[in-house]
């Protein structure tokens, strides 16, 4: 446990999507969980119950939107609407992954901006501040009308990168589309690599067709980097594309780990050499493999709940690597 804060207001409560991390988070900023249950009703229904008095406190709200994701919102908006009527000072959401944050447009005739529905509900059930972590697009901060702190991933990624002596001309830094080109950026700069871009064209959702590779890649260490992993479809593809290539390692590189479908069977029978990811989403045993790295989140996190609350800038925790 960290030095126990200084700050009596401030409150860290979790619910039930990621007990794991709240509780690094916690020890990171130095306060113990508050005290709340979750209850289901026989019907499914959503019971919530704080167990402490939160009355004029500073209130962190820790809940990934991750699968099953229905489920983990509503806890969410219904524990907002507790605190709230519980005379909590502020209610600051902690959101380490975002769910519906791919529906953010209106791609086709008649769709909805889910991404947006979401962050009115939250503003409507009480939330005071928004702290959330590689938004899969950084617009969605302009979804609400709140204070939003959009943490980045990179620092950390690049921290693990670094000690394993991943960097340099000799390792190259890609991005599965053109979308992802300034996330890929963010990395290489860090590890001081050149960069390079997979051009690829989607048929429908969930598929990826790859087309070509812009870039240097042939006896290169390859790093492809992205925000969310689902399917892994468009990675596995990326990697093989790159084996081709002339890529003598390729290493993936996510900050959520969404793993829907068959992507651990992708990653795994895959021509990649190791997965690293964050533990914004809590992944079951099933979801494990022989690959996978996870890095933690939790002291970055704790690290921008301290500097909020001492209202100092949040953004000198993504500007230069990460240090534990």
């Amino acid at each position: 446990m960290a030095e126990h804060y200084a700050d009596p207001k401030l409150k860290i409560f979790a619910l039930n999507s990621n007990q794991p991390l709240a509780a690094k988070i916690a020890e990171e900023v130095g306060v113990e969980l508050g005290k709340s249950s979750v209850k289901r009703f026989s019907d499914g229904e959503i019971q919530i119950n704080i167990e402490e008095s939160i009355r004029g406190d500073d209130i962190y709200l820790v809940q990934s939107t991750s699968a099953p994701v229905n489920d983990n919102l509503m806890e969410l908006l219904i524990m907002i609407d507790a605190l709230r009527r519980a005379s909590a000072h502020t209610i600051s959401i902690v959101i380490p992954y975002y769910g519906y944050a791919r529906q953010d447009r209106k791609a086709r005739s008649r769709e909805p901006i889910t991404a947006k529905l979401v962050a009115n509900m939250l503003e409507r059930a009480g939330a005071d501040r928004v702290l959330a972590l590689d938004l899969h697009a950084a617009q969605i901060q302009g979804f609400f009308d709140i204070p939003v702190d959009h943490l980045m991933g990179a620092p950390l990624l690049a921290d693990y990168f670094l000690r394993h002596q991943y960097n340099g001309e000799d390792t190259v830094v890609v991005s599965p589309d053109h979308g992802g080109v300034t996330r890929a950026r963010k990395l290489a700069e860090f590890l001081k690599t050149p960069i390079a871009i997979i051009d690829k064209r989607r048929p429908r959702p969930n598929v990826a067709e790859v087309m070509n590779i812009v870039g240097k890649v042939d006896g290169k260490r390859c790093i492809i980097i992205d925000d969310i992993i689902d399917t892994a479809g468009t990675i596995t593809l990326a990697a093989a594309a790159l084996k081709a290539a002339g890529a003598t390692e390729v290493l993936v590189a996510a900050t959520h780990a969404v793993f829907s479908g068959p992507a651990v069977e992708r990653l795994e029978k895959s021509e990649i050499e190791q997965v690293v990811v964050t533990d914004s989403i809590q992944l079951p045993a099933d979801r494990q493999f022989d690959k996978l790295v996870t890095v933690s989140v939790g002291p970055l996190i704790g690290r921008a709940i301290k500097r909020i609350q001492e209202n100092k800038p949040v953004s000198p925790l993504f500007e230069t690597r990460f240090h534990k």
